[in-house]
């Protein structure tokens, strides 16, 4: 019932540990959208991995954004490769794509090619060099819009917030409805992330018109 009085526990985020701030954050603001993103490294080496500090920045122009942690200070090789080439394809995670896209996790050397650990599969883009994972159902190529290093309080660079500009949006027929201009979640069948190991598919909707 709204406005039931309620015993809230009381957080201070100043003093909790970083780890402690990374459980509630990424257990409180869920669902997250996924970013399977490629990029390439300035040896050509493909690098794909996923990330869901992710949402839409700006539709005029299209940038959308992506936080990517570092570990121990240092930058992760999809912030790294975008930064030095400013290129990369998002691709959306849907449940067809779950399972192979969790594979890209693993941590693995520069040089190394996460999509060889799965059964994906990659299609050449057409307005970045940055090859794209063809069995995603959405894609979008990117160029880096901005590039902005957030530091902790010591003054130490811990994330790399990435804007990207959307230069160009590929979506599989079956999920988009190109009279109407319209996403078709019911088909695309989007997967989120929660905490921890835990993923959500997309649950019951439910209309609430805007006031005028």
């Amino acid at each position: 019932m709204i406005g039931m009085w309620r015993n809230m526990i009381r957080l201070d985020a100043n003093v909790m540990s970083p780890q402690d701030n990374y459980k509630f954050l990424s257990g409180a603001i869920i669902p997250r959208p996924i970013a399977f993103v490629t990029t390439l490294t300035k040896n050509g080496v493909l690098n794909a991995a996923p990330f869901s500090f992710f949402n839409v920045v700006s539709s005029n122009p299209p940038i959308v954004s992506l936080a990517i942690q570092r570990e121990n200070g240092l930058m992760k090789d999809t912030a790294r490769n975008i930064v030095s080439t400013g290129e990369m394809v998002i691709q959306l995670v849907d449940e067809d794509l779950t399972a192979e896209m969790n594979k890209t996790a693993a941590r693995l050397a520069p040089e190394e090619n996460e999509l060889d650990t799965t059964n994906l599969t990659t299609i050449l883009s057409e307005k970045v060099s940055v090859p794209a994972i063809k069995e995603a159902k959405i894609r979008m190529e990117a160029k880096l819009f901005q590039h902005v290093p957030i530091s902790n309080d010591a003054g130490d660079i811990v994330t790399d917030l990435i804007l990207a500009r959307v230069l160009l949006y590929h979506a599989d027929e079956t999920v988009f409805d190109e009279d109407k201009q319209y996403v078709l979640t019911d088909e695309l069948k989007s997967v989120a992330r929660l905490a921890g190991n835990n993923y959500a598919k997309l649950g019951e909707s439910f209309i609430i018109e805007r006031p005028k």
